[in-house]
C-alpha cells in the first residue's frame, strides 16, 4: 500500500484523469454498473451466412490458403513444435515447454494448479492472488499465437490441420462463456485472440471444416469480444496506456475494416483509428524510443501496427503521415539498438516475453523479422539480405514479391547515435555495441536502471541485464529483477536509485541532468549525470563517464556519486558467459588510486519470462565517492 506521503507524488505522476477515472470505475464496479455492460452469454444473431462471406469477405493480406505462393520450406523445428503440441506441450513465454495434456481446460494456471471459475463474471475476477499465481500463465495458451505454428506446417508442409485448429478454438469457446472467467479479464488478451482466430479463419476460408453453425458461433465470439474491447476502451486509454491500448483499439481500427456487417463497425473503425493515431503520437517519443522503456514492448507495438499499415492501405483507410513518420522512427530507433549478427537487443525493461504474431522460424529474441516485414511495408524493399527473417512479409503480402534486399546504411552507421527523450545512447562498432541508459523519465519507469551499461562484442553480451522474471510472484523475486543491484550501474550499498512503490510503481524517480556524446581522435566519449537516491536526500547525483577506444576492446568507466549518507558506493556487474570465453578482465581503484577488490555476489538472470537461473555478478564497493573501472580484452 502507498504510504500518505506518497499518494501525492503519485497523483501527480498519473494525472488528475486517471484518478477520476479510477474513483469512477471503481464506483462503478461496486454498485454493479460495469456488468451490465457485459452480458454473459447473449443471443446469436446472424450477421452474414457462410456462403456469402466466402464470397464477399473484405480483403485480407491474403484471400485464403490456396491464394498464397510464398516459398515453401520444411523445418524441423516446427514440425517438433506442432508434434509437442499435438501431445499436450505448449512453449511458455518463448522459453518454457510445459505439459499441459491434450485436454487442457483453458482455466488452470500449470504452474500453482489454481483453476478459475467458468461462469464467474470477467469483473469479479481476481488478476492478483498468491493462491491463483500468475494469470499470465492462463492467458497464454488463450491468446491463440500457437496459431501460426499450426498454420505454417499446414502451409510448408502442405498437411491440413484445419481440423484441429478448429477443435482448439471450440474447445476454448466451451469453456469460456463470453463475458466470463479470467481470459475475459484483459482486454488486449481479447484482441489478440480475436485477430489470431481472424488469420485463421481467412487462411482456411475455402475450407471443408466449416459449416454453418461453426461459422456462425465464431463471428457471434468474434462480435462480443470486439464490442467488450470497445466498452472498456477508457480503462486502457486512461489507467494504462502503453502497448495494451496499442493493441486494443488497433484491434477496432481493423474489425470495423474486416467486419463491415457487424453493426457498430463503422463506429469502430472511426474511433479505432482516432484514437490509434492518438496513441502513436503519445506512445512513441519523437526521436523513435517508446515510452515503457522496453524493448519487447515496443516489439509488440510495432508488431501491431504491422498488422494496421498493411490492412489499412489495402482498404485504402492509411494513417496519417504524422502517424507514419513515428513508426518509422520507432523502426530506426531499434534498429539502431541491434546487434547485427544475431538480430537480438539489450534485454531492457519489462519482458513478459509476448511475441505476436510468430510467422518465421527466428529465435524469439531476434527481431529481424518484425522490423523487416515493417520496413517492407514503407520501403518495399527488404532490409536484411535473405534469410528466414523475410518470411513475415512474404505472409502480409500474400506472397514473394520481388524485392531488393539490402543492409540498411543505418546498420553500418558506426559511431554514436542518441535518442534523447527515450534516454539511450549508442555506440556501434565494427566488433562491438555499447548502449547506456541516461533517461529522464516523463511516463512511469519500468526498472531502477538508469545509467545501465549493455555492452555485446562480437554478437556476444558481454555486460547484461539480468531481464525480467514474473509480473505476480513472491516480492523478492517482483523487486530483484528491477532493482539497480540487477544492472550495471551504481548504487548506495544495496538500494535502488528510487524508491519502490507496490507493483509497477516508482517513487522519486531519477532524472538524467544531461547527457552527451563527444569524439576524440582515439576514443569516443559518453558523459551523463542524473539525480538520484532522493528517497535519502534532494540533492545526490551518480555521474557517469564511459569511454570507449575506437583501435581496441577497451572501456574505461568513471564513476562519482555526490551522496550525504553513511553508505559505501557500488558499482555492479553482470557478466554473460562470453565475458570469460572472449577473456575480457575488469578492474577498478577509487578516486585515491586504492585498486579495489571485485567481490561475487549471487544473482540472477532470466532470459525469457517465467525462466531465472542463478547466476554470479560482481561488485566494486569503496567509501569515496569516485570509481575508475577499466573493461578490456585480454589478448
Amino acid at each position: 500500500m502507498l504510504k500518505p506521503k506518497h499518494i501525492w507524488q503519485v497523483y501527480k505522476q498519473m494525472g488528475g484523469r486517471y484518478a477520476w477515472f479510477r474513483g469512477r470505475f471503481e464506483l462503478s464496479r461496486k454498485l454493479g454498473l460495469v456488468k451490465k455492460q457485459y452480458p454473459v452469454n447473449p443471443a446469436e444473431w446472424t450477421f452474414i451466412t457462410l456462403g456469402l462471406w466466402q464470397k464477399t469477405a473484405p480483403p485480407f493480406f491474403f484471400n485464403s490458403r490456396e491464394s498464397l505462393n510464398i516459398p515453401r520450406e520444411e523445418d524441423e523445428k516446427l514440425a517438433q513444435r506442432v508434434a509437442d503440441f499435438k501431445q499436450g506441450k505448449l512453449t511458455y513465454f518463448q522459453g518454457e515447454q510445459i505439459d499441459i495434456g491434450k485436454d487442457y481446460d483453458w482455466l488452470t494456471n500449470p504452474i500453482s494448479g489454481y483453476q478459475y471459475e467458468r461462469d464467474q463474471h470477467w469483473i469479479d475476477v481476481k488478476d492478483l492472488s498468491r493462491e491463483a499465481g500468475d494469470i499470465k500463465y492462463v492467458w497464454e495458451k488463450s491468446r491463440f499465437v500457437f496459431l501460426y505454428d499450426l498454420i505454417r506446417y499446414d502451409y510448408h508442409y502442405q498437411e491440413d490441420q484445419s481440423e484441429l485448429v478448429w477443435n482448439q478454438i471450440e474447445s476454448w469457446m466451451n469453456a469460456n462463456p463470453i463475458n466470463c472467467g479470467p481470459n475475459y479479464k484483459c482486454s488486449q488478451e481479447i484482441a489478440l485472440r480475436s485477430l489470431n482466430w481472424t488469420f485463421a479463419l481467412y487462411y482456411y476460408r475455402n475450407s471443408e471444416i466449416w459449416t454453418e453453425e461453426r461459422f456462425q458461433r465464431l463471428l457471434h465470439y468474434l462480435y462480443w469480444n470486439f464490442r467488450h474491447i470497445y466498452s472498456n476502451i477508457e480503462f486502457s486509454l486512461i489507467s494504462v496506456r502503453n502497448n495494451h491500448a496499442m493493441t486494443e483499439v488497433a484491434s477496432l481500427f481493423m474489425a470495423g475494416l474486416l467486419f463491415p456487417f457487424f453493426p457498430e463497425s463503422n463506429t469502430w473503425n472511426a474511433a479505432g483509428k482516432g484514437w490509434l493515431e492518438g496513441e502513436i503520437r503519445y506512445q512513441i517519443y519523437e526521436d523513435g524510443s517508446y515510452l515503457q522503456h522496453s524493448h519487447n514492448y515496443h516489439r509488440v507495438v510495432i508488431q501491431v501496427l504491422t498488422w494496421a499499415l498493411y490492412l489499412g492501405d489495402i482498404h485504402k483507410d492509411m494513417l496519417s503521415e504524422v502517424a507514419e513518420d513515428r513508426i518509422r522512427k520507432s523502426m530506426e530507433f531499434l534498429y539502431l539498438n541491434q546487434i547485427k549478427e544475431n538480430g537480438k537487443l539489450p534485454n531492457y525493461g519489462a519482458n513478459d516475453g509476448a511475441l505476436f504474431f510468430p510467422l518465421n522460424n527466428c529465435a524469439y529474441r531476434d527481431y529481424r523479422p518484425a522490423l523487416n516485414a515493417l520496413y517492407f511495408f514503407l520501403e518495399g524493399e527488404h532490409l536484411y539480405p535473405e534469410g528466414p527473417w523475410q518470411e513475415d512479409a512474404f505472409w502480409y503480402s500474400g506472397t514473394q514479391r520481388t524485392a531488393h534486399s539490402i543492409e540498411k546504411q543505418a546498420i553500418s552507421n558506426y559511431g554514436t547515435h542518441a535518442f534523447p527523450e527515450g534516454g539511450y545512447y549508442v555506440l556501434r562498432k565494427q566488433d562491438s555495441l555499447t548502449t547506456i541508459r541516461c533517461a529522464s523519465f516523463r511516463d512511469r519507469p519500468a526498472h531502477a536502471d538508469n545509467l545501465h551499461l549493455d555492452l555485446w562484442y562480437e554478437g556476444r553480451n558481454i555486460l547484461r541485464d539480468a531481464g525480467n522474471f514474473r509480473y505476480n510472484t513472491e516480492p523478492f523475486w517482483q523487486h530483484w529483477f528491477n532493482s539497480t543491484p540487477a544492472h550495471n550501474t551504481i548504487s548506495l550499498k544495496k538500494f535502488d536509485q528510487m524508491e519502490k512503490g507496490p507493483r509497477f510503481i516508482w517513487l522519486n524517480w531519477s532524472q538524467a541532468q544531461f547527457a552527451e556524446w563527444k569524439e576524440e581522435t582515439d576514443r569516443w566519449i559518453f558523459n551523463g549525470r542524473i539525480n538520484a537516491f532522493k528517497q535519502y536526500g534532494k540533492y545526490n547525483t551518480h555521474q557517469r563517464t564511459v569511454e570507449i577506444y575506437k583501435r581496441e576492446p577497451l572501456w574505461v568507466i568513471h564513476d562519482e556519486v555526490t551522496h550525504g549518507t553513511p553508505f559505501p558506493i557500488r558499482q555492479y556487474w553482470h557478466p554473460g558467459p562470453a565475458f570469460e570465453e572472449f577473456g575480457f578482465e575488469i578492474e577498478a581503484k577509487d578516486g585515491g588510486l586504492k585498486t579495489l577488490e571485485l567481490q561475487k555476489t549471487q544473482a540472477w538472470y532470466a532470459n525469457t519470462y517465467g525462466l531465472r537461473e542463478e547466476v554470479d555478478a560482481f561488485y566494486f564497493e569503496t567509501n569515496e565517492k569516485i570509481i575508475r573501472t577499466i573493461i578490456r580484452l585480454n589478448r
